[in-house]
């Protein structure tokens, strides 16, 4: 399989992870809250449609956070078992994993602490119920910082050089 094949499916793969990771997280919210009302189809995403009246402030709080609390706990275990998965021979499992990595690491700290104000909001419209918005955009754009320091100076390294060792 060609380098491009890998990045192209490592890509696609992570947005998948993504999106079950950070609806799942809603969906389980929602679930557990019984306001569960359907799953919408939008384009290229999906999003959790919930009964929000039948929601107190605190628990549309915690509905709109849980996705990003679940990316978050899922890039670090990524973090955590790189240089397990730096051993794995499988290439386009490396591919996958590292663009999963960046994703789970990074996505969510953009959205909530630059781009939320230029796309509606989304979840930080919940967030804020719980959290001053600039309490919440402060704290995901030091998280946006750290998680970037971390791809760069400890994540991109031992995946650049897993991919050169194992040719």
């Amino acid at each position: 399989m060609s380098k491009r094949t890998r990045q192209y499916l490592g890509i696609i793969c992570a947005i998948v992870l993504y999106y079950l990771i950070h609806e799942g997280a809603h969906l389980v919210t929602a679930i557990c809250y019984g306001v569960f009302k359907q799953v919408n189809f939008l384009g290229l995403g999906i999003q959790i449609d919930v009964y929000n009246t039948e929601m107190t402030d605190v628990q549309m709080g915690v509905f709109c956070i849980s996705g990003a609390v679940a990316t978050f706990v899922c890039g670090w275990i990524l973090i955590a078992l790189c240089r397990n998965i730096c051993k794995n021979r499988s290439r386009l499992f490396r591919a996958v994993m590292w663009y999963t990595s960046i994703v789970m690491l990074l996505l969510d700290p953009l959205y909530l602490s630059v781009l939320c104000g230029f796309f509606g909001g989304g979840d930080m419209n919940g967030i804020s119920l719980i959290v001053p918005e600039t309490a919440a955009r402060i704290v995901s754009g030091a998280l946006l910082v750290i998680h970037g320091i971390i791809v760069w100076r400890y994540l991109l390294p031992e995946y650049t050089r897993s991919f050169a060792e194992q040719k």
